[in-house]
């Protein structure tokens, strides 16, 4: 490819996704008032797979075809398979993934109309759900990356996949979509997230340095046996007992010497009444680590406190787990290719924040250590704008010309490593 043409593919890129400014706008706004959570995801990924065979995919997978469903984690009662991939194929070349995900959170939206989507009449219309990660931005952004690629499919030279995945909400997802055997043959997988901008870079593409902390997330129900609390206790094994003593003991789990760890329980359910020995409690935890054998490290440690607290109260329990994530890192080359792109050719304001998203996990993670794995190159980046609160509020929203940048930034990279 001559620089004549890679000039006219930039342009295109620029123009197009300028002039899509008021659709990607309408677009996010539909997704916004209806969002879902993970593995309930119908109607987004209805609307997702319409879109893609409209815009010209050549395959656009669903249901069973996209998730294992026996490695699907944290499944709520009439979840299902959901989750889309659209298939774009251009010919001999390296296989490009992008992601994108697709759920929401169990957010009650801000109903202020100095809230932006409520003064604008895009507020959700699912009570006690909110797209309150950004994750109907990645929807339309995905969607605006499809639709300019299959028109420039004539200048590309390789396969496409855009994996829209549904729970990414408590890193539950990526892992089905993974043992479904999707990233096998990827050579490239890319990623980002909205967030939220800063005085010194109030827009833009931030590069990191990977994505976040590995975490583990556990269900534990502890097992006992009720009877009278005061006539006869000795003839009960309290499990509100043997939850709090592991509570306790999860706090004291010894500090990692070679990574930062994390522990929190977040949720303890248990007993029915003051004067009866608790038969039953249900406890929601999650560790994380720096690195991968870190968290490792804090999910052995409280895998055997629960055991034994439950053992101590004469209790049986039982573990679930309900989400992973691995810790991983950018590959450099490919930051460097992002970076070139968005800088020098769409005049994207670009910057480095290795410290950036550090704090959180991503199940992208899954995808790309596999791809890793078979020598493949991954990276995950920013997409920055003024946000009205962080990430999980109630009154989150980004500006909305990230949309713009998005699009721009994934149909750079993508059209730069599938050139001739």
């Amino acid at each position: 490819m001559d620089d004549t043409e890679k000039n006219r593919i930039w342009k295109k890129i620029t123009e197009y996704a300028e002039a899509s400014a008021s659709e990607l706008s309408e677009l996010r706004r539909d997704f916004h008032r209806h969002p879902e959570p993970g593995w309930m995801e119908f109607r987004t990924s209805g609307r997702i797979a319409d879109l893609l065979h409209l815009y010209g995919c050549d395959e656009v997978l669903t249901d069973q075809q996209v998730c294992k469903a026996e490695a699907r984690m944290g499944v709520p009662e009439g979840g299902g398979m959901t989750g889309v991939i659209g298939m774009l194929h251009c010919g001999i070349g390296p296989t490009v993934a992008l992601r994108f995900d697709i759920d929401a959170l169990p957010v009650r939206e801000c109903k202020e109309l100095d809230h932006f989507p409520a003064q604008e009449g895009f507020r959700s219309e699912n009570p006690g759900y909110m797209h309150a990660c950004g994750h109907d931005g990645h929807i339309t952004v995905g969607l605006g990356t499809a639709k300019l690629l299959c028109q420039m499919r004539e200048q590309l030279h390789g396969t496409v996949k855009f994996i829209f995945q549904p729970a990414e909400e408590g890193v539950r997802g990526a892992r089905a979509i993974v043992e479904n055997g999707h990233l096998e043959d990827v050579d490239f997988l890319l990623g980002a997230h909205m967030y939220g901008g800063s005085e010194q870079h109030p827009c833009g593409i931030c590069i990191t340095a990977g994505h976040g902390l590995a975490t583990t997330k556990l269900d534990v129900d502890f097992h006992g046996k009720a009877s009278h609390a005061a006539a006869a206790p000795e003839q009960g094994n309290n499990a509100l007992l043997a939850a709090a003593t592991a509570v306790l003991n999860l706090q004291a789990i010894p500090r990692h010497g070679k990574a930062d760890t994390r522990i929190n329980v977040g949720k303890l359910v248990a007993g029915s009444g003051r004067n009866i020995i608790c038969d039953a409690a249900h406890m929601e935890l999650e560790v994380r680590g720096k690195t991968s054998e870190a968290n490792q490290y804090m999910q052995t440690y409280a895998e055997r406190i629960v055991k034994c607290a439950a053992e101590m109260h004469g209790c049986t329990v039982e573990t679930h787990l309900m989400g992973t994530a691995l810790s991983s890192s950018n590959s450099s080359e490919l930051n460097e290719r992002l970076e070139q792109v968005c800088a020098e050719q769409l005049k994207i304001p670009v910057w480095r924040d290795p410290e950036a998203f550090s704090n959180v996990s991503e199940d992208f993670s899954c995808m790309s250590e596999t791809v890793r794995s078979h020598g493949g190159q991954a990276c995950y980046f920013l997409n920055v704008s003024r946000c009205s609160a962080p990430l999980h509020n109630d009154r989150f929203d980004f500006q909305e010309k990230a949309l713009m940048n998005g699009v721009k930034a994934f149909c750079g990279v993508t059209a730069e490593l599938l050139k001739t």
